[in-house]
């Protein structure tokens, strides 16, 4: 019997997945957990229509991600911060700092994907990355300054 996955299965495969399983597992397990469904015609049109949708909507991610990309690269990121002798900055610009001060420019970001991988300890300009998408990575221009 075909079903469709609902949900990812161990050791049978992930969701959307139409497999070929015995008839005894699909309606004694499979059914009853709802972790898929007959892979009649109907369902099968239907699964193929989800599948376009999430298709155009990781399609428009990536897009906006492009296009947030080519903003990002063209900005002057400044960050102030107090510091003392010697350039030494009381405390470090983290990827909180960073992400905020890009707010504050009017373009949205989490911070999350800031990838710094130490605290920025000293004034000066700094290159960073952000992972906007997983095929798509901006390098950042952050110029830490004093207060």
């Amino acid at each position: 019997m075909k079903v469709i996955l609902l949900q990812d299965v161990k050791n049978l495969g992930k969701q959307g997945q139409v497999v070929e399983v015995k008839d005894g597992y699909a309606h004694n397990f499979l059914f009853k957990r709802n972790l898929a469904k007959e892979a009649t015609a109907g369902n099968m049109r239907a699964l193929e229509q989800q599948q376009r949708l999430q298709q155009k909507q990781a399609d428009e991610r990536l897009e906006e991600a492009k296009q947030l990309k080519e903003v990002l690269e063209k900005l002057a990121i400044k960050v102030q911060v107090k510091a003392g002798e010697g350039g030494r900055i009381f405390g470090s610009v983290t990827s909180i700092d960073i992400a905020e001060a890009i707010e504050r420019m009017g373009h949205k970001i989490d911070r999350r994907t800031i990838d710094l991988p130490t605290p920025i300890k000293e004034l000066g300009d700094y290159t960073v990355t952000a992972k906007l998408h997983p095929e798509v990575q901006a390098k950042l221009q952050v110029a830490v300054g004093q207060l």
